[in-house]
């Protein structure tokens, strides 16, 4: 994402000056200068302020704001203020209110708190897109609009409830192929009229806040619809925007892995995605790399706006660690590596009242830079501006792919059943961290990316087969390609109804396998995975849980059986040569041990090596730009480590110094090398 007016990777985050006073303002500013902050994100939240009544707009204060930053060389990321509509517009007009799951029409307060299907929203949503749009246009310190802020959470009044049947008629186009869609012969719930059917909530269809439902078919639409209805009003402001500002580009700020929206259709929306990475103190580092790459994977690699982290601690978990010293350099260079051209935080400087008084910002309340957490974040100014444009927009390049899909999550954890311990993350992030610590390079896709780029594809718990997904699976693998699926998969179509003649459905020809029956038991209960003879990296026996597909080889060949239970003997691990390629089937949940040799197996069979070796805990991960390539190489560990450099003379970007043959990196550091 280069921008010819700041040809770099921008460096600033949320700040809330209507918060403040002009004194205030102007210190403000000062210590931005010093930390090196050339972007400020405005506006956010200032609908109220903006917007005093119907017919009154109050633009000034942001004139003045925009104004004064750009004087002093620093950009805005301006924000449109209709992530929380107006008391009066609440008072006014009740059918912005939400309902609520269990049916009660909500209050003013808090923020996502507009109905989407709301009439009264969209129409003065668009028209403040407008209004900013007009009035902004031609300023040189524009250079992107954020479109509200987090979208999120669903509503259930009887504005959505009739949009539902709208999106009913789109998708299905008559009420007989809902009824076969949905089963509904299944406890008497034939539809004959469309005003019949309800959103499926706590008083209808869903119970414990939609974690479990009746009717998986009418579950699962409501929550495509939800994303949809939340995905058109914001296409609603970046339609008007793109009327007056063709040239800004447009975004909003996603959440990484949040559940409720299928952000591969936002991305398709977005001229540059952006997101708020958030990860508790002990959150694997994998998890956010994974997280990382699978923003990135939303617009096929494009590099990503990291619009949101915290330079110390966040103010919403139970116990809000402060990050370690070296540590938000560590994580903001982690998001560089895995794609972002941008480095921005929420807050810029802490509030004073309210739920986030307490949550981390780059000026503290006591106002001034003497603070660990301000001199860190100069520094890493500091460094932003210094590596200039030798980074921006170049490109993670990866062999191997992981298929993650939200609708096949949302179906997961709608399933009545087999097991209240099946995770779709936990068990994607399983293969993905194999892969991490190995430091080959990832690419999270949707089950629509082109997979001719890739050696491997991997499609943990495909639970839904959408149609011609599993097409392109078998083209992949016939021209050559490795394919892993497992346990739980094929065993749906996109409306939830099962693919009868067994188990896993439309894959079964492609891993030469049939489930006969699934066995379900509590996470503590184990058995085992036995190899008579090893198969390249797996030599050991391994234990496994939750899920055991109980299957038969259909012309695969077993490479390791079950070791207990009424079904020990039968196979657990299957190879199927399939065309030119091979497709594994993993019959059950397994311990991490043997998803780490698989993907050794995997990668040795492929000739795939990571970019470095490395002690565990150091991250090596390279973009590339015009054949030139930036190695990243990241210390998570709190003692030093060492890296293989081998024989190549790698130069760091910010300190000159050379490294070759097996090189040391502190505890936290990051180091920037280009091959000399």
């Amino acid at each position: 994402m280069i921008n010819e007016n700041l040809p770099k990777i921008w460096y600033g985050g949320d700040y809330n000056p209507e918060q403040w006073d002009e004194k205030t303002g102007k210190e403000d500013i000062r210590m931005f200068k010093l930390a090196g902050i050339d972007v400020a994100t405005l506006n956010v939240f200032s609908w109220a302020l903006n917007q005093p009544d119907e017919n009154t707009y109050n633009f000034e204060w942001l004139d003045k704001k925009i104004d004064e930053l750009y004087e002093n060389g620093i950009y805005t990321c301006l924000a449109t203020s209709t992530g929380a509509h107006p008391a009066w517009m609440a008072k006014r007009y009740p059918d912005v209110r939400r309902v609520d799951f269990e049916g009660r029409k909500r209050q003013f307060g808090g923020r996502h708190n507009s109905c989407p299907n709301s009439p009264t929203y969209r129409k003065y949503a668009e028209r403040m897109a407008e209004k900013l749009a007009e009035r902004y246009k031609d300023h040189p310190a524009v250079l992107i609009w954020h479109v509200s802020n987090e979208y999120g959470g669903y509503c259930y009044c009887d504005n959505c409830q009739k949009e539902f049947r709208v999106w009913l008629k789109d998708r299905y186009q008559t009420l007989d192929a809902v009824n076969e869609a949905w089963n509904t012969r299944f406890w008497g719930h034939t539809f004959y009229e469309w005003d019949e059917i309800v959103a499926p909530s706590g008083l209808s269809e869903e119970w414990e806040n939609g974690n479990n439902t009746n009717f998986q078919g009418i579950s699962l639409d409501y929550r495509r619809f939800q994303s949809d209805s939340l995905l058109d009003v914001y296409k609603l402001e970046r339609d008007v925007l793109k009327k007056h500002t063709p040239n800004i580009p447009v975004t909003t700020n996603l959440m990484g892995l949040y559940p409720e929206l299928d952000y591969f259709k936002w991305g398709k929306e977005m001229d540059v995605v952006s997101w708020d990475n958030y990860p508790s103190i002990d959150t694997p580092f994998s998890m956010t790399a994974m997280t990382h790459d699978l923003m990135r994977g939303l617009k096929s690699g494009q590099p990503f706006m990291l619009m949101e982290q915290t330079p110390s601690q966040q103010n919403w978990q139970p116990f809000n660690a402060l990050k370690r010293p070296g540590v938000m350099r560590l994580w903001s260079y982690q998001a560089v590596a895995r794609g972002a051209d941008t480095v921005l935080f929420f807050q810029l400087r802490r509030s004073r009242g309210a739920t986030e008084k307490y949550h981390g910002a780059v000026i503290e309340h006591v106002g001034h830079e003497h603070t660990r957490v301000f001199k860190e974040s100069a520094q890493l100014g500091q460094e932003l501006n210094q590596l200039s444009d030798k980074v921006i927009d170049s490109r993670v390049k990866a062999k191997v792919a992981i298929v993650f899909d939200w609708e096949n999550r949302w179906a997961i954890q709608l399933s009545s059943g087999p097991s209240a311990a099946l995770d779709y993350v936990k068990e994607v992030h399983k293969y993905y961290d194999a892969f991490y610590q190995k430091n080959i390079a990832v690419d999270m896709i949707s089950v629509e990316e082109d997979l001719s780029q890739y050696d491997v594809v991997i499609a943990p718990v495909l639970y839904m087969v959408k149609a011609g997904h599993a097409d392109r699976l078998k083209a992949f693998v016939k021209n050559g390609g490795t394919f892993v699926t497992t346990f739980f998969s094929g065993i749906v179509n996109e409306n939830d109804l099962v693919t009868l003649g067994g188990y896993p459905g439309e894959l079964r020809d492609l891993v030469g396998v049939w489930a006969e029956e699934i066995d379900s038991l509590d996470p503590k209960q184990t058995n085992d995975i036995v190899f008579e003879k090893g198969h390249g990296q797996l030599q050991n026996n391994y234990s496994c849980n939750i899920l055991f597909d109980l299957i038969h080889a259909e012309g695969a060949e077993v490479l390791a059986t079950y070791g207990k239970d009424f079904y020990k003997g039968m196979p657990v691990l299957t190879k199927n040569t399939y065309g030119k390629g091979a497709a594994y089937y993993v019959a059950t949940s397994p311990e991490q041990a043997f998803v780490n040799d698989l993907a050794s197996t995997i990668a040795e069979e492929k000739g795939l090596s990571g970019v470095l070796d490395s002690e565990t805990g150091v991250e090596v991960i390279a973009r590339t730009k015009k054949n030139e390539t930036t190695l990243f190489v990241m210390n998570h560990n709190t003692e030093t480590s060492t890296f293989e450099a081998g024989e190549r003379e790698l130069e760091n970007l910010l300190t000159g110094e050379i490294y070759s043959g097996t090189a040391e990196i502190s505890a936290k550091d990051v180091l920037i090398l280009k091959q000399k």
